[in-house]
């Protein structure tokens, strides 16, 4: 079974968008910054149409291309990326989580909505992953997934900017602290990887 990880573009303030997000600005206030350095790369570098990273940062995303199994995503994630319609650029089968899953309206035909909580989207998506990675995208999934101890890693590419609110990534993840076991940093140009191991 592969690993579960969190891995996030965040602002050096800890947002993963900017404040005001939402469905006419998907991003935030300034939120566009944190995904600037994805296309930032020489055209030798082309990964996908939307995925031209630096030189330091290929490896990480030749990662995500590589070794990605399966994806969950809150159901906010989704409603603001159009539900992936024009495709993910990782097209592996996504999990969406939500209370009331959509009755119109276009999305990837690789979501799949889940209504029955964040343990049974985990499942689903370690299954259809195999031994690959379940990347974990959006705010309240990697915290419910912190919370019940079944996140693995989390990997953040911090980007050179302060948004001063919006969606933070890492808070309500419980009362005590969390111990993590640095794996991995990476500088490159315009972002910095941050990877950890979350210590049991």
């Amino acid at each position: 079974m592969g690993s579960v990880i969190v891995d996030l573009s965040i602002s050096l303030d800890g947002f993963i968008a900017g404040p005001g997000d939402g469905l006419e600005s998907p991003l935030g206030r300034g939120g566009e910054g944190l995904f600037a350095w994805m296309s930032a790369g020489p055209e030798g570098n082309q990964v996908e149409r939307r995925l031209r990273p630096p030189d330091a940062s290929k490896p990480v995303v030749d990662e995500w291309m590589s070794e990605g199994g399966a994806i969950i995503s809150g159901r906010r994630t989704f409603d603001i990326a159009g539900g992936w319609a024009d495709g993910h650029p990782i097209d592996v089968p996504i999990f969406v989580l939500t209370h009331e899953p959509p009755t119109e309206g276009r999305w990837s035909p690789r979501v799949s909505f889940v209504t029955e909580g964040i343990e049974r989207a985990l499942e689903l998506a370690q299954e259809a992953a195999g031994d690959k990675v379940v990347s974990v995208c959006g705010a309240s999934p990697a915290q419910q997934l912190l919370r019940l101890g079944k996140l693995d890693e989390i990997q953040v590419s911090v980007t050179p900017l302060l948004l001063g609110g919006g969606v933070r990534l890492l808070e309500h993840f419980g009362d005590g602290p969390v111990v993590l076991e640095q794996t991995r940093v990476v500088a490159s140009d315009g972002v910095t990887h941050l990877r950890y191991r979350v210590v049991r």
